[in-house]
């Protein structure tokens, strides 16, 4: 017997709303939104994906009034109007359907659910099997035993049996029971006082609306048989509009419903507009790399291609290598061989440690290592590269210190495109030569199945190896020519050279004593255990504490506590209703308690001698340069910068960073770096006057905001001043500085006035900041980094106010950011060219910590806080405060 085709009708318009709320704050770097679009096309591709359909169309609804809004003017009068920037995406999301080939349909006058019902009804007739896409529960009306909703969302499948538990029968009950329910979201008003568990009783009992409201005698209460004789038009019309058409002539002649190939140049263009590199990269069509020369890829397994390959690297300007590994993690990855490429559309493989196919014909490392040697140490033969940090770590663990890096197309890529959401090759192959890269999984397989890089044949591993360095070439040469200016100068004097101090501090790493963790790590766990059966002697029983639905109903159910709104999911339970809880009851104190504990025991004691290097003894975290919007480093495996300074458990992690045996650390913390940058920035006399004169700036504040003399200002008032400056610096306004200060909203707002009023250039400079960004989509730091700001202008009143404020902060944080790397730039130079043994471990937020011998401490310690303080200069002073000790806790 001939399996049935499965036809799957899409609900276009409610996906549309489902992926605008799914997926908030998305633009591309001109400020288009495009978070609906995307999340209507991953939810699309989710369902060919996961459920294969033979017939596949996209219903949308059409503009314009329909039938059921002529019939009753109030029908669905409550919906709120399309948000502003959900209105240009629908054009975007209807040309995605069409690129992929996908029918669609809409017809005026008509709802999607009306062309749904008819679609069902008649394929089910053919012989179809049809699947409903849709969250919607009135579709339930049209489903038999050949048409089932599917709530992606919830992946939730619904036939019969599933119509008749939630409306009592058959689906044309649920007609009857909406018709005495009503649908609040669609204004369907049906009959007050009967809700739709009461609605399902009566249509159990009476069959139809109509054979209950000619027995209206019979129904129990007093009340409710008045609403139904006083409603009962009301009843009739809502049956009507709850009822779809399912026998639409939808004239589908031509209208070809299969599965088809995609449009893939057009969804190539679509999706380079949206910036979309992912589902670029996976549908745009196989380009032909245009090549220069008529030479190709070349896999060198010979002494004298070998040594043809280094002639031809000797003469050339520029050099773009790349190496190919077993790990991505650097310090872990052997060598598996390079690749190199002087000109487009050329370049050479060279494999060296290779067991796949061909392996017998590559050169011996040992050999190949020698002949490069000389080339790769050499300073004045330039090498370009993407992520050059890596390779850099990868050679010297092969014994080679690469020297001569002029360029890394990373860097490049953050600065003159810090809006792009990925400077990974790919991203940027795509985006900037419209080229579609090799994909690792295309030669070595993925999931269970994929193996090392060693184990790809040489003929496929020279095509995919000799790609990288070639398109790092022509990206350089492209990007090149673009850096000018200030870019071009923080490029040379920070970014570029900061590369070089990163390679080092993550091959020196920083010690780690692993017995103070695993002893830290018992402590947390007893403290967890405690706090344990405190928070179950408060809540009179055991539950999970880490599950907040269970704990949402012992707070706000068993206990009574004062709750927001319930969701879906429950309860929230996040850190915010926490805090205002805490003053209510010790449980909550509790919970927050417990949870910083568990996080701290998993995030670091548990894990953090788990990533101990077996060979160095040491923890080897690493610095990305190019991730943040702000310029700031950030780290990863582990992730050093969350490590809490201030509580106690966070210092006891801290003691377990030690020196090297015989050495100290020595860590060099500014003070107050963003307030200060502020003052510089805008230009601000009563701000700098503080600074310079070495004032407490918060009680300072706090002196001008509540009208008193210094001495006077008290601790809570120093305390609202401080959160008032960091408050200013991060563009907070009334409402979210009353609630971080417990104070009504007005209140708020007359301390910020006043706080303008003392220190008016501040209001200035963040009115400047805001219309730079406007004006260019991006604001600009002390030493000229653009941060982005793409989402200045949205029609979204809560994305554009984030973006306000981050026209505020990114200059100030950016330009901290900026000046601190160039600190580690400058010192870093100072240690190597006085000849000494210190060496720069940690780079945290606005603090540098250093492996320090002690007989160079007191030479190290002026180094440091003379460079720092000193990197820039400003219209105030910086001041650093450096500390030394046994491990890091005592040295802060």
């Amino acid at each position: 017997m001939t399996k049935p085709q499965r036809l799957f009708l899409i609900d276009g318009s409610s996906y549309i709303y489902r992926a605008y709320y799914a997926i908030r704050h998305l633009s591309n770097s001109q400020g288009l939104a495009c978070n609906a679009v995307l999340g209507f096309t991953k939810m699309l591709l989710k369902v060919i994906r996961e459920h294969n359909p033979d017939q596949l169309v996209v219903v949308f609804d059409a503009k314009g009034p329909t039938f059921r809004k002529d019939m009753y003017p109030q029908y669905k009068a409550n919906r709120a109007k399309m948000p502003e920037d959900l209105v240009p995406q629908i054009p975007y999301i209807k040309q995605i359907v069409t690129a992929f080939n996908f029918a669609s349909i809409e017809r005026s006058g008509f709802e999607a659910d009306d062309i749904l019902a008819t679609l069902a009804r008649q394929k089910a007739a053919q012989g179809f099997e049809v699947v409903i896409v849709t969250g919607d529960k009135d579709l339930m009306q049209v489903v038999s035993e050949r048409v089932w909703l599917l709530d992606t969302m919830k992946d939730k499948l619904s036939g019969l049996d599933e119509v008749a538990l939630r409306f009592g029968g058959t689906p044309d009950k649920v007609i009857e029971v909406q018709a005495l329910a009503g649908d609040s979201a669609d204004n369907v008003p049906g009959v007050p006082g009967i809700g739709e568990k009461t609605a399902k009783q009566l249509i159990e009992q009476f069959g139809t609306v109509e054979n209950l409201l000619a027995n209206i005698d019979e129904v129990k209460g007093a009340k409710r048989r008045e609403n139904l004789r006083n409603y009962a038009e009301q009843a009739r019309l809502s049956r009507t509009l709850v009822t779809l058409i399912d026998d639409m002539q939808l004239e589908l002649e031509g209208v070809d419903f299969s599965i088809r190939q995609p449009d893939s140049e057009q969804l190539a263009l679509l999706f380079t507009e949206l910036e979309f590199t992912q589902l670029y990269n996976e549908f745009a069509p196989p380009v032909v790399l245009t090549r220069q020369l008529t030479g190709t890829y070349s896999c060198v397994t010979t002494p004298q291609q070998l040594t043809d390959m280094l002639e031809q690297l000797q003469q050339a300007p520029y050099i773009s290598l790349d190496t190919e590994t077993t790990s991505l993690k650097a310090l872990e990855a052997d060598l598996v061989g390079l690749s190199f490429a002087i000109e487009a559309g050329q370049g050479w493989y060279v494999p060296v440690a290779h067991v796949g196919g061909g392996a017998e014909e590559q050169l011996p490392m040992e050999l190949v290592l020698k002949s490069l040697r000389p080339l790769l140490e050499d300073e004045q033969c330039s090498k370009v590269g993407q992520n050059l940090k890596y390779d850099a770590l990868v050679l010297r663990r092969a014994g080679i210190r690469l020297a001569g890096i002029v360029a890394d197309t990373m860097l490049m890529s953050y600065l003159l495109y810090p809006v792009s959401r990925s400077h990974g090759l790919d991203s940027m192959a795509a985006e900037f030569l419209h080229h579609k890269m090799i994909a690792y999984s295309d030669v070595a397989g993925s999931g269970k199945k994929q193996i090392s890089f060693a184990e790809v044949a040489l003929d496929v591993a020279t095509e995919y190896a000799a790609e990288d360095a070639d398109i790092t070439l022509q990206l350089f040469h492209q990007f090149q020519p673009q850096l000018s200016g200030e870019l071009r100068t923080l490029y040379e004097t920070v970014e570029l050279p900061l590369l070089q101090v990163l390679i080092d501090m993550e091959w020196s790493g920083v010690g780690v004593d692993c017995e103070k963790l695993r002893i830290l790590s018992a402590d947390f766990a007893s403290q967890i255990d405690l706090l344990e059966q405190q928070i179950y002697s408060l809540a009179d029983g055991e539950f999970n504490i880490n599950s907040p639905k269970q704990l949402g109903e012992v707070l706000f159910e068993k206990l009574g506590l004062a709750h927001g709104k319930k969701t879906k999911t429950g309860w929230s339970t996040a850190v915010d209703v926490l805090q205002k809880l805490a003053d209510q009851h010790d449980i909550a104190a509790l919970v927050l308690e417990y949870r910083s504990l568990a996080k701290l025991k998993g995030t670091y004691t548990d894990s953090l001698p788990r990533l101990i290097h077996p060979e160095t003894g040491r923890i080897h975290t690493s610095f990305n340069q190019a991730v943040t919007a702000t310029g700031r480093l950030s780290s990863s495996e582990p992730n050093l910068q969350n490590i809490p300074i201030r509580s106690a458990a966070g210092r006891a992690i801290r003691e377990a960073f030690i020196p090297a045996p015989g050495q100290v650390l020595l860590a060099a913390d500014y003070s107050q770096i963003e307030l200060r940058v502020m003052a510089h920035l805008a230009e601000e006399p009563a701000l700098q006057r503080s600074f310079v004169a070495q004032e407490d700036i918060h009680l300072r504040t706090a002196s001008e905001i509540f009208g008193v003399f210094p001495e006077m200002v008290t601790d809570e008032m120093r305390r609202r001043a401080k959160t008032i400056n960091f408050g200013v610096l991060y563009g907070m306004g009334a409402f979210s500085l009353g609630k971080e200060l417990a104070i009504s909203t007005k209140e708020a707002k007359q301390y910020i006035d006043s706080y303008f009023a003392r220190y008016p250039k501040v209001n200035d400079f963040i009115e400047q900041c805001q219309a730079q960004a406007r004006q260019q989509l991006y604001v600009t730091t002390l030493l000229g980094r653009h941060c982005a700001v793409p989402d200045i202008n949205s029609k979204n009143g809560q994305v554009r106010s984030y973006a306000e404020r981050n026209a505020v902060n990114y200059p100030v944080q950016g330009s901290a950011a900026d000046i601190i790397k160039l600190a580690m730039v400058k010192i870093q130079r100072r240690l190597h060219h006085e000849g000494l043994a210190a060496k720069m471990v940690l780079q945290v937020h606005d603090e540098l910590v250093f492996d320090v011998p002690q007989s160079e401490l007191e030479q190290v310690k002026l180094l440091v806080q003379n460079e720092m303080e000193q990197v820039v200069v400003l219209k105030v002073p910086m001041t650093v405060s450096v500390g030394w000790g046994n491990n890091w806790c005592e040295a802060h």
